[in-house]
């Protein structure tokens, strides 16, 4: 069944709508409608941000590192060769050589790592253990968690940070042969 549309209304029928229609009261009274304010100005429109000159040859600043102090040690993302990081992981990788932090002040453990890490480059070497223990479990119940083991925290921020930074590819915790979570994998960057 179709709808059928609705006739327009004759002259005189469209007479008698209108005598009906003002003598209607409405049902629910409209509240008087304010005066038709003025519509907003427009925004000004975002301006470009400036750019410094660009010379052709001319290098682009890097923004400044910023570190997570939060984020577990050894857990940034992968930059290296996926499969090689999937058998460092697993230990199927033996490290060409190592070093072992253990009872080191912080005072004597990074001029030691800075040195290794150095050499372990100058040397052609990709693969390199950094033992730092685990560090003393503390008895402290005290209101605020304390992290053990200072070296454990501090070395892969000495590992990002420059001299070495420029040097080390990839930080990651070692697997349980080589230490587990006393020690880290630093796979070093190609010399060149």
């Amino acid at each position: 069944m179709s709808r059928r549309r609705p006739r327009d209304l004759r002259p005189d029928e469209e007479e008698l709508w209108l005598r009906v229609a003002r003598t209607a009261a409405p049902m629910h009274p409209r509240a008087p409608r304010p005066p038709e304010a003025q519509p907003p100005a427009p925004a000004p429109a975002p301006r470009a941000p400036e750019m410094a000159p660009f010379h052709i040859g001319s290098r682009v600043p890097h923004p400044p590192v910023s570190f997570d102090l939060r984020q577990p040690p050894g857990h940034a993302p992968v930059r290296m060769d996926a499969k090689t990081h999937a058998r460092m992981t697993r230990g199927k990788l033996a490290p060409e050589a190592r070093i072992d932090l253990h009872g080191m002040t912080v005072a004597e453990a990074h001029p030691r790592l800075t040195r290794f890490i150095l050499d372990a480059q100058s040397d052609g070497l990709r693969l390199v253990l950094v033992i730092t223990g685990k560090g003393r479990g503390s008895d402290d119940y005290g209101p605020l968690p304390q992290r053990s083991g200072v070296l454990r925290q501090q070395v892969p921020h000495w590992l990002a940070l420059p001299p070495l930074g420029a040097h080390v590819l990839q930080v990651t915790e070692a697997h349980l042969r080589h230490g587990g979570a006393g020690a880290y994998y630093v796979y070093l960057r190609r010399t060149r």
